[in-house]
């Protein structure tokens, strides 16, 4: 059975997922269901969070595709509700100069001239959604400042965790996707904002994200086989 590994930060995220269905999963250091042959996991927030759950159960049972669902700031004027997240950058990895804050590719020495290589989302298979450009970092921006700087850089939404994922998911060689739903506009009334939409925006990501398990399900079994996984 082809196994899709589905990400959330935070419970609401996660319960909203197939809600009320599946089964929890034992002896494992984050909560996790299995709903047919997707597997949500309960990440916590972060990016080591995020890096270490998607690392742990990929190692575990070897997924077709790990997904990130959940919530996010908008950015920009992108228009929607919900979004495909084509790519993603890090943009708290970088250097600290005297004349400010230089992002860089992670994983890259951070000095010399700074190219623009973010992380890119396997292909979309049909979403429907508007595709964002995310930038992930530890850290809960609700500074205008902070996000035109990141607009200026091209990115539309900014979350904690996508970002972090994707770099797992290309070092293990596996293809990634994230769907979210903005809370609020990354400004100082974001913390407020957050907390009353949390729950209609992690509804709003699931079930684009129930969706692409339907469509991506047959396809990735095609493409890597069945794994055989134990939990």
């Amino acid at each position: 059975m082809a196994v899709t590994l589905i990400l959330a930060a935070l419970p609401e995220e996660a319960d909203a997922v197939f809600a009320g269905r599946g089964d929890a999963l034992s002896s494992a250091p984050f909560p996790a269901r299995q709903v047919g042959d997707a597997i949500i996991v309960t990440c916590g927030l972060g990016k080591v969070n995020a890096a270490t759950a998607a690392t742990f159960w990929a190692g575990r049972l070897s997924p077709a595709a790990i997904v990130m669902t959940g919530t996010c700031g908008r950015l920009s004027a992108i228009a929607g509700d919900a979004f495909w997240l084509a790519r993603a950058v890090q943009h708290d990895y970088g250097a600290a100069r005297g004349d400010g804050f230089i992002a860089y590719p992670a994983g890259d020495w951070p000095m010399g001239v700074p190219a623009d290589r973010p992380f890119a989302a396997m292909p979309d298979p049909g979403s429907g959604l508007p595709h964002a450009m995310i930038a992930s970092g530890d850290s809960f921006v609700e500074c205008p400042a902070t996000a035109a700087r990141l607009v200026a850089a091209g990115c539309d939404l900014v979350d904690m965790e996508v970002a972090a994922v994707a770099q797992v998911a290309a070092t293990l060689t596996l293809p990634w996707a994230a769907i979210k739903a903005p809370t609020d506009e990354a400004n100082g009334n974001s913390a407020g904002d957050f907390r009353a939409n949390l729950l209609a925006a992690a509804a709003r990501a699931a079930q684009a994200v129930e969706r692409l398990v339907a469509q991506m399900s047959p396809q990735m079994s095609k493409v890597h086989g069945e794994p055989q996984h134990r939990l």
